[in-house]
């Protein structure tokens, strides 16, 4: 029996679309976020230093330089894959192939070890490129199932399924390494291990309900000339087409710039967070692994809130103003994560990540998605939104390693960040949203 294929705006299908976020924020949390920067601690409990390729590096310069590579090198595949995928009308295949990949990689970080640091450092490299390349086609799927009025609410559904999918995962997680004997395990590193397959197992199994649903565009045969042409070239085309109405387009190509300059900052600081957490917060004594967790765990269920209230907040006083009041909330919270030193205050400035991470994040994607024309390539229009934030985030992890690897801190970094989402609120002001 042939497949119901659901029309733009089917309220069955924007769930299914925003599934794929429960699916794979399971990595961004229990991963990126929250155990494997604390199973990452405790290979470095005898020295904070290895050489790897040369070099005598401390272990969050090197986490964060080896994160600048991979963002590094999405920026000049995603274009590529991006332009393909629309030129051949198969993107959901594209979709596929990266949450596979991530899931095997994720599984493969069960053998990251300080004997095997090239082997855990190559899995780590393509659960991360694996994760951000399938949010190009993702995302690009928004403009095509959701009518404008519905993109806001739609873009915050997925970030809330993300986070409740990965708090749900991630409380697994937890039981598992505070109560390792009650799992059948002799100590906390194993269950941490475990986790990680837990993580691929659940990305790829959960992501079979969107790709059941979402629209499947296949290659017009009757094109013959289709076949003759080359793909790659292809591929070129499209971004090329895509570029010169960017370029003629000025409201999408000011808020690109705006938002190239503020996830810098956030998306670095998402990712380093747990790393901060670790070496320059002082805890008490057996606090540092379960506060970790918890705070990660605070972040994740205040930002499902958060979500939902700037959802609304951009509802009544509109998308642009908005996400300026964010970039400056975030330029205070920098400050007050400088000073900040004991655990108590790390709980409080999670919690307040939490409730503005969530809404930034979804925002911006859904405006965005507002500002672009219609049109059957955006895909295209897509990979320029997540080349920005891939680029942003390749210069900002190289920048905030750097002061890490010369410093030996990582504190140094967040006020170099807060001058930044300053930035970020000044090239926002003079965007105008078109009228829905």
């Amino acid at each position: 029996m042939p497949k119901t294929e659901y029309k733009k705006g089917d309220k069955k299908l924007l769930r299914a679309w925003a599934f794929y976020d429960w699916a794979n924020s399971v990595y961004a949390l229990v991963i990126s976020t929250a155990i494997f920067p604390l199973y990452f601690g405790t290979l470095f409990e005898d020295s904070l230093y290895v050489e790897v390729f040369g070099v005598n590096y401390k272990n969050t310069a090197l986490i964060q330089h080896l994160t600048s590579l991979v963002f590094l090198c999405l920026a000049i595949m995603i274009p590529i894959l991006s332009g393909i995928a629309d030129y051949l009308k198969n993107k959901v295949s594209f979709l596929k192939f990266f949450c596979y990949l991530g899931s095997v990689s994720c599984i493969g970080l069960y053998f990251f070890t300080i004997e095997n640091i090239y082997l855990g450092l190559f899995f780590y490299f393509f659960a991360l490129f694996s994760f951000w390349a399938s949010l190009v086609f993702y995302n690009s799927y928004l403009p095509e199932i959701a009518f404008p009025d519905q993109q806001d609410k739609a873009s915050a559904q997925g970030f809330s399924y993300g986070y409740i999918g990965s708090v749900l995962l991630l409380l697994i997680n937890l039981l598992m390494v505070l109560y390792p004997s009650t799992f059948g395990f002799q100590d906390t590193i194993e269950p941490m291990k475990i986790s990680f397959v837990m993580v691929g197992l659940w990305w790829a199994g959960f992501s079979q309900y969107t790709f059941y649903y979402l629209p499947k565009n296949q290659i017009q045969l009757r094109n013959k000339n289709i076949l003759k042409k080359s793909v790659l070239f292809g591929g070129f085309s499209e971004l090329n087409a895509v570029w010169k109405m960017i370029n003629k387009q000025k409201p999408i190509k000011k808020f690109l710039i705006a938002f190239f300059v503020f996830s810098c900052a956030l998306q670095t600081i998402i990712l380093i967070a747990t790393y901060f957490g670790e070496q320059e917060i002082i805890w008490r004594e057996g606090e540092k692994q379960t506060g970790l967790i918890i705070s990660m765990l605070l972040i994740q269920l205040i930002a499902i809130i958060g979500a939902i209230l700037t959802a609304k907040f951009s509802e009544k006083f509109g998308n642009i103003q908005t996400l300026i009041f964010l970039n400056i909330f975030w330029f205070f919270l920098c400050l007050g994560g400088y000073f900040i030193k004991f655990s108590h205050e790390f709980y409080i400035i999670a919690a307040l990540v939490g409730l503005v991470m969530g809404g930034i994040q979804a925002l911006s994607r859904s405006t965005y998605s507002k500002l672009i024309p219609e049109t059957k390539n955006t895909c295209s229009y897509f990979s320029f939104y997540q080349m920005c934030m891939i680029i942003s985030i390749s210069l900002g992890t190289f920048m905030s390693g750097i002061v890490d690897q010369f410093t030996g801190s990582l504190r140094n970094s967040i006020i170099v960040f807060a001058v930044i989402f300053i930035f970020g609120a000044i090239l926002l002001k003079d965007i105008k949203m078109k009228k829905l």
